[in-house]
């Protein structure tokens, strides 16, 4: 399980990025590898990464409980 923050996220479009500890990198995140968590720009998630049809995704998101 990977770290990060969430660098931006839009609701009604159901995309976002978020920036990865480990590497600094962008990840991208579409509304359903959220599982069913919602998420806002600044949040500490878990996520694991996958290789997509245009790079690397983020699912299995989860909101990190208490962290800010």
């Amino acid at each position: 399980m990977q770290t990060g923050t969430v660098k931006f996220f839009n609701e009604s479009k159901g995309y976002g990025f978020i920036v990865e500890d480990a590497s600094n990198r962008d990840i991208f995140v579409h509304i359903t590898g959220l599982n069913g968590t919602t998420i806002r720009e600044k949040d500490r998630v878990t996520f694991e990464v996958i290789e997509g049809k245009k790079g690397l995704n983020a699912v299995k998101v989860k909101k990190m409980e208490g962290v800010m």
